[in-house]
Parts: structure tokens; sequence; C-alpha cells
């Protein structure tokens, strides 16, 4: 059986907690410092309580420590991976190589996305380097994932859902060069998501103030079965910036569809943690955040991924608008809207309008105000449901670990013994006087009662096995000290795990050059000395600095993005599929949004774009 990881996101730790009720097996979480959303950054109190719950259920925690850093940094950064070792976090998430170079506990290395693992080459190094597993690349088709997997012995990791950027995580640079706000510090200032103009050489518009870098949202929920199959071993939700609704409903419809999945799979696939999942609403990924859906590039074909009318959420779609009034107006699906719902839509010059509804009534919708562009035809879109708000403001879910519970008598009195699923067992014994029940029909239901009491620990039990051979009363007093030492025992018990120390092994495998001449440019994000010293180490001839060191030898044009999405098939206009063309351009084409003014690149053999920085 391949134990499978459903990994959520934690800005914080009541997110984290959320995600663990709601059935994560793992989440992933910011340190205080060094973490590639600089925004979520956690205190060390935080990251512990996180890992002291999750550890109730097996659940696992990784820290993310996946920013480039400095030589000043570096000490820090170690000095925050031995605390991480020592409060038992299971797993670092990492970018900069320049960590392998400093004296790293034993604890488990995953390589970054940000690391951009893209091709075997690369994750044979990785393996290699002493990760134990890999985030690959979001731009990845299952036949290139199970390649991967038949050809590199460590485990790997994909996004199953989630926003999506639109350049290869850890090479962009957009952001770095047009504010001095990087990507690969934590700090990226989202360009991909601004209005532009697209223009040619001649300086015709071909296309005004639309949002042409911004994608859908990743949805993989149908796809998760091929996905496993293709070797992936973590499945993972983005999302660090999300607050806790977003956790809840999105990990539930996860679990939910993980748990379908592993029923039928003939023990083929299992849960990576404990406990069963008690939830009090049904999830739907289009109530949370949710720019449309795409699977991207898994099937191996760019299919429909652009959100260029606006970069915000549209939620889930309410239907087409059919009659419009000066009060009021009638949608073909406005069945289940609620007084307060928030309503969007996308009006004939492409610009998204939002609006709240004051009232619904005889299935005629009242808006607060109406505004431009609302007309007949218009397909409308539920992006905040008032309802589901909250319900999700409260609590939603409790996450219980079975217990076998067995009560039976002694020769001086009665005996309690607790099992979880792991074979920790504790037994409480007590003597007692034994005298008949007056109501012996009632005795066995009052005890499976009392023995099935856990309030709000992390128990549950399943039907109690109780063995008297004659109905002796039992005082409810006596029932629950025994419960409550025996829990309390199990607790101490269980709570004494902690994750298996990994110590990394490092063989001197050549990097992968993409050049003979074994140079590597500033792509490979390369800031502090130590990191430096690691690839020259694994056979690097020249290293440059990074884009964001200071002693960066700035060139006047750099790519600032390399991506496998490709503006010209988005707009129909790709050149190795000539059909339905009907664009027309003389490159070089550029977006212009203010004074900001980036040129395109497209290599049709690779099937890819890139963005790149004009001179000053």
């Amino acid at each position: 059986m391949r134990k499978i990881e459903l990994l959520s996101p934690a800005k914080d730790a009541f997110c984290g907690m959320e995600a663990v009720k709601h059935g994560a097996d793992a989440v992933y979480i910011g340190a205080p410092r060094f973490s590639a959303r600089a925004a979520a950054s956690n205190s060390w109190e935080d990251v512990e309580r996180l890992v002291r719950f999750a550890h109730l259920y097996r659940a696992k925690v990784h820290v993310a420590l996946n920013t480039i850093l400095t030589d000043a940094e570096l000490e820090e950064a170690h000095k925050m991976a031995v605390r991480c070792y020592e409060m038992g976090v299971d797993a670092l998430i990492v970018q900069d190589m320049g960590l392998l170079r400093t004296d790293l506990p034993p604890i488990a290395l995953h390589a970054s996305t940000q690391t951009d693992v893209r091709t075997i080459e690369k994750v044979r190094f990785l393996a290699a380097a002493g990760f134990q597993r890999v985030v690959l690349a979001r731009e990845l088709s299952l036949a290139e994932i199970s390649s991967i997997h038949k050809a590199c012995p460590v485990e790997l990791e994909a996004f199953v859902h989630g926003s999506l950027c639109v350049c290869y995580s850890g090479q962009c640079y957009m952001s770095c060069v047009s504010c001095g706000r990087s990507a690969n510090r934590g700090e990226c200032a989202q360009y991909c998501r601004l209005p532009y103009d697209l223009t040619d050489a001649d300086g015709r518009v071909l296309q005004r103030g639309r949002h042409l870098l911004s994608l859908k949202d990743m949805d993989r929920s149908d796809c998760l079965e091929e996905m496993l199959e293709a070797g992936i071993t973590s499945l993972k939700i983005e999302g660090r910036l999300k607050d806790a609704d977003y956790v809840k409903n999105i990990t539930l419809f996860y679990r939910r569809k993980l748990d379908a999945l592993m029923e039928r799979s003939d023990g083929r696939y299992g849960r990576a943690s404990l406990g069963t999942v008690h939830a009090t609403f049904e999830p739907n990924p289009e109530k949370s955040f949710h720019r449309g859906s795409t699977d991207y590039f898994l099937h191996g074909v760019r299919g429909d991924m652009a959100s260029m009318d606006s970069p915000k959420s549209y939620g889930e779609m309410v239907g087409k608008v059919t009659s419009v009034h000066k009060s009021f107006l009638i949608c073909e699906g406005s069945v289940g809207l609620q007084n307060g719902d928030g309503l969007c839509f996308v009006d004939a010059q492409g610009v998204l309008h939002g609006f709240r509804v004051n009232m619904v009534r005889d299935g005629k919708i009242f808006p607060q105000r109406k505004p431009p562009g609302l007309v007949v035809g218009v397909t409308l879109y539920r992006n905040e449901d008032r309802l589901f708000r909250k319900k999700m403001d409260r609590e939603t879910s409790q996450r219980r670990i079975p217990l076998e519970i067995l009560f039976y008598e002694t020769e001086t009195g009665f005996s309690l013994q607790l099992a979880d699923e792991e074979g920790h067992r504790v037994t409480v014994e007590r003597p007692a006087q034994k005298q008949l029940a007056e109501n012996p029909e009632m005795l066995y239901i009052q005890l499976r009662n009392q023995l099935s009491k856990f309030g709000q620990t992390e128990f549950e039990a399943t039907m109690p096995q109780i063995l008297l051979p004659h109905p002796w009363f039992v005082p409810v007093s006596l029932l629950g000290d025994m419960r409550r030492e025996a829990t309390g025992r199990l607790q101490e018990l269980r709570s004494a795990w902690r994750p298996a120390d990994v110590f990394r092994k490092e063989t001197d495998m050549p990097y992968p050059f993409e050049r003979d001449d074994r140079h590597l440019d500033y792509r490979a994000n390369v800031m502090n000395i130590k990191a430096k010293e690691f690839y020259m180490e694994h056979g690097a001839a020249t290293v440059d600095w990074a884009m964001e060191h200071p002693e960066h030898a700035a060139e006047e044009i750099r790519m600032l993005m390399q991506c496998r999405y490709c503006l010209l098939d988005a707009l129909g206009a790709c050149k190795k599929n000539k059909s339905g063309n009907s664009l027309q351009y003389h490159e070089p084409l550029y977006l212009q949004h203010g004074s900001l003014r980036y040129r395109l690149q497209f290599d049709c053999s690779a099937c890819e774009m890139y963005v790149i920085s004009e001179p000053k």
C-alpha cells in the first residue's frame, strides 16, 4: 500500500489546525523568516503549537525556508533549521543550496518548486544532493511526471489546486526588476496580474487593458487517480495567503475525493495520517476564491487557461440574465440566492462588475445598485455566498482517533482497556464491591454511553465491548475516573512520538548544465558564497550572482519570465496551428502598463514564451 499525502497550506497556526481537522495529512507553514510568502510568517510559538496538534493525528508539518539567502542570513537560517528539528517539524522546504553547506540537523529536506524542477536530470540531481522529496513544476504533464517517477528514486509532490503563476517557479524576475521586490525573496508584487496593452512592432494595439498574463486557478480534482498512477505521493493545495474558510472548504473537498479514490483502489493507496473527519458542511470549491478552473498542462494540451478579463474571484456560475427592469432583474439560475449575496459579471467591454443583492423575492433579484453593463444575456456569478460564509465562520469539523474499548470484570473489581489504531494500549483497574443492578436492561446502555464520553479530546469510541458475566452495578463516578486515567495515559504514550531522524547523504553527481561551458547564470539564483561553492563542487566552471545580489552584473536585456503558457496560443494565434488565426501583427510584440514595457519572445520549437526587459 502506498501512503498518499494531502498537503494543505497554513497561513498561520489556526489555519493549519483547521486544515488538519478537515482532513489534511500534512500542512506547510512559513517560519518567522525566509519563507517564499513573506506576508505569511509565523512565530515559533505558533509553529510549535501546530506541530503538537498535527502530530496528535500523525499529520506532518513542513516548514518553508524557501527563499534565497544572503551570506549574512545563512547563519540565522541554519539556527532556524535546528530549532525546527528540535520542536519536531517533519520537513524543511528549501530553495537555497547554501543551506546544504551548513551543519544541518537530521531532518527531511524537500526541494521547493522554486528550485525549478522540470526534468529527469534535475530531479536526479536533487535526489543525489540529499533531498527526500522534490516539488515538481506546475507545468508538467502526466507523461512527464511518469517519466520522472520511473527514473528517479525520490518522493514526488505536485500541486492540485490554487492560484497559478504564469512563469516557471523560481524563474520570475519581473517584480524584482520592475520595483525591487523579489519573488525569490518572498516579496512578489504580482505584475502578472496587472492589465496590459499588447502592441506590435508597428505600434498597433492588438489588445487593450487586459490581464494578458493572469491565469485561471488550478483544479485537478478530477485527475487525482491519474496523478497517483503517474507517481505523485503528495497532493498539494496552494494558498499560504488564504484565510481559514478557503483552507477548510478546499481541504475537505479533496479529502472526500481522496477517500473515495482509496476505497475503490483495492488497497493500492492509503491514508498518510490517522483519524476520522466529522464535518458539518458540504464542500464546494467554487464558493472559495475562484478565478475559473484549469488542469493546466496536466494532459499535455494548453486549453483555455487564461483569465484575461480580471484577476479577481468569479465564484460559482449562477446563470444568464433573462430580463432587466428598473429595480430588479431576473436570472435563469437565480434559485438559491440569498439576501446579502455578492454577484458579479463581465460586461461587453470585458470589465468585471460586482454588486450586492439587496433582496430576492419571487425569482426577482433586487440589487443595492444596478451597475452599468448589466443587460440581458450576461452571465452572473456568485462570488460571495453569505450563508456559506456565515457557516464557515463557525466550527465546521472535528477529527477523532477511533479507540477500541474493552470493559471487563476482574476478581477484585473492574478493568478498562483502551487501544488506538497504532497499537498503543493502556489498562486501568479498580477494586469495587459488586452488587447486581436494579435495572439490568438499562445497565449496558448506560455503560456504553459512559465509556464513549471523550469530550474535547482527539478520541472517539468504536462500539465498546463489555464483558460482564453478571449485570453488576458500576457507579458513574468509577467509570468516569477509570476513563479519564486511561485517556490521559494513552495521550502520554501517543505524545512521545516524533518524526524519525533523516540523515542527508550527498553524492558528487554533476549538475545538469544547459550549456557545454558549465556556466550558471543569474537564473541559478545564487545569493551567497556557500551556494556558489555548492555548484562549483558539482561541476560548475563559473557561477553568476543572482539578480538580487548587489554584485549582479546587470545586462541591458534580461529574461524576466520563462513560460510554458503562450499568449499567442491564448489569443488563437499559435504559429504552429494557423487554422482560424486572424490576429495580424508584426513582431516583436510588447506588453505595456503605464511606464512599464516588456518585449515578448516566442520559442516555437520548445513551445515557450519569454518576457524580456527592455533597456531603459
